[in-house]
């Protein structure tokens, strides 16, 4: 029988009795779809799953995307992004930096990102210690504890997005060895614009719906003054009462919710210090549909 325990505080629960390589059921599906929405964070241990069984219990929760132009994925299957540190025959296996910035995964699409789920392979280890954590904040949270006067004045605003804003900032900030953007993977993926605020379409509730990693300014405002109250939403949402570390174990499936939560990948291991992880990454194509969420929710 599946199991959900929250963890304490604003994220996280842990989900046992579930076997991640069999087809979900109806009721377990609705059950992990609410849980999602109200914990943002679901930690399943214990299970190794294949790159196929990934790609199918992933397809459950809306299309999957497809990174084209990326080699990095599964042979086969190329909804299943590698993502590692390791070099073989002289040749990386995965994208090695992915994730290592505070962001939330593809804001810069038209349709943006619902969830992640990542498997652990591999999880570098030193002195007993395992390394390589992910990091988690809470943007529902967030929002219910900020300054009503700044709800208001960005209230109905919008915000520009943009995959070459992160990509620079990793190559700038990070050491990045990625290349820069062709001019057609950037008319591939052209800047977009959300809404500052969102509405969870699970919860109801009210989340902030920009972040460090792809937002490249708020619609409307002069630059300075942009920047200046993106900072201000950063620093807040980054307080320590709004997040969670989850340290990754070899079998470890995670699973997050794009659309309430930010996260960071923790850098904090050498290149010889192994880490291997397979992800695929779900559209929220149909999460915002209202005859989809509704019935979900009813067999929950």
């Amino acid at each position: 029988m599946m199991n959900i325990v929250p963890h304490d505080g604003l994220l996280g629960a842990s989900v046992t009795g579930l076997d991640l390589s069999r087809p979900l059921g109806d009721q377990q599906f609705a059950q992990l779809f609410n849980a999602l929405g109200d914990r943002g964070v679901l930690h399943f241990p214990n299970q190794p799953i294949s790159a196929d069984a990934l790609r199918s219990f992933s397809a459950r929760f809306g299309s999957l995307q497809i990174i084209k132009g990326v080699p990095y994925h599964e042979p086969g299957l190329p909804e299943v992004t590698i993502l590692s540190n390791v070099v073989e025959n002289g040749q990386p296996i995965g994208l090695a930096d992915a994730g290592q910035s505070w962001h939330t995964d593809m804001t810069y699409n038209a349709t943006v990102g619902f969830v992640n789920v990542l498997v652990a392979h591999r999880v570098p280890v030193r002195n007993g210690q395992a390394l390589g954590a992910t990091e988690f904040a809470s943007t529902q949270a967030a929002f219910e504890a900020l300054d009503p006067a700044l709800i208001s004045l960005l209230e109905g605003v919008h915000a520009v997005h943009d995959l070459n804003f992160y990509w620079e900032f990793m190559r700038r900030e990070k050491g990045s060895t990625r290349p820069p953007l062709t001019e057609a993977q950037r008319q591939a993926r052209p800047p977009v614009r959300h809404p500052v605020w969102l509405t969870h379409p699970i919860t109801g509730r009210r989340v902030i719906y920009v972040n460090p990693g792809f937002t490249e300014r708020i619609e409307g405002l002069p630059a300075d003054q942009s920047e200046a109250l993106l900072t201000q939403i950063y620093d807040h949402v980054l307080q320590p009462r709004f997040r969670y570390t989850h340290r990754w174990q070899v079998g470890d499936v995670l699973m997050w919710d794009h659309l309430g939560t930010w996260h960071n990948a923790v850098a904090d291991y050498e290149a010889d210090e192994p880490r291997l992880m397979k992800r695929c990454q779900v559209l929220a194509d149909k999460v915002f549909d209202p005859t989809f969420t509704s019935g979900v929710l009813a067999a929950a």
